[in-house]
């Protein structure tokens, strides 16, 4: 599925946030800094925008691997780490993207001084296996971070935030990405079912994490979690 849409996905992200994502990502590499030279990972990583963030945040001094399963969302974010390389943006260590499952992350222990995930962790079968995994291979007193949908707390914007999620996002998605597998019928389920707010700190909490905080971007629609190993 994610394969099929991968040509259109980053011009949908934008265009059906009215851009919002670029924020939540500016919010994101802020609120998580880099400390130091130990390396970045960013799991699920889709077409690489939160670890191209991470990785000019860095500003050519800090190592970030990309992983994801799907080949041609890392096809793209190799093509824009390139372009972002030719245009002179960063110098120094590279961006590295690599085809691994967030369940079963192909590094040894306390590797790296964060390990995020935007948008992707609620497409993981097992979230706590995948919670897990990232906190095996982040550093002690490491960080990691999810950026991920919510829900609006105010009733009245839920509800008309659910009601654009559930008519009106799916048919524009699904015209304009003219994807066979219904996609963005997908996207408005998957964020219902899934945990958020105080449900998905406790869940990181219970899977080894402290000081897990949440905050609520853009009146809820999406929530930044940050939590130390």
């Amino acid at each position: 599925m994610f394969g099929e849409i991968s040509p259109r996905y980053d011009f949908l992200n934008h265009f059906l946030s009215g851009g919002t994502d670029w924020y939540w990502r500016w919010r994101t590499v802020r609120a998580a800094a880099p400390r130091g030279a130990a390396p970045i990972l960013d799991v699920c990583t889709g077409t690489g925008d939160l670890a191209l963030a991470y990785w000019k945040r860095g500003k050519g001094a800090v190592p970030v691997i990309g992983a994801d399963f799907t080949r041609e969302m890392l096809v793209l974010a190799d093509r824009k780490s390139a372009a972002e390389r030719a245009a002179g943006a960063q110098h120094g260590v590279p961006l590295v993207f690599l085809e691994a499952d967030a369940q079963h992350l192909p590094f040894a222990d306390n590797q790296f001084q964060i390990v995020s995930v935007a948008f992707g962790l609620r497409n993981v079968a097992d979230t706590s296996r995948g919670l897990k995994e990232m906190i095996r291979v982040c550093q002690p007193g490491g960080r990691v971070v999810v950026l991920e949908f919510s829900l609006p707390g105010n009733r009245w914007l839920r509800a008309a935030y659910q009601w654009y999620f559930r008519n009106v996002l799916p048919r524009l998605g699904q015209w304009l990405s003219g994807n066979a597998q219904q996609a963005y019928n997908y996207l408005p389920e998957s964020v219902s079912a899934f945990p958020y707010g105080q449900q998905l700190a406790d869940l990181m909490q219970q899977c080894g994490l402290a000081r897990v905080n949440c905050q609520p971007l853009t009146f809820g629609v999406a929530t930044l979690y940050i939590g130390e190993k």
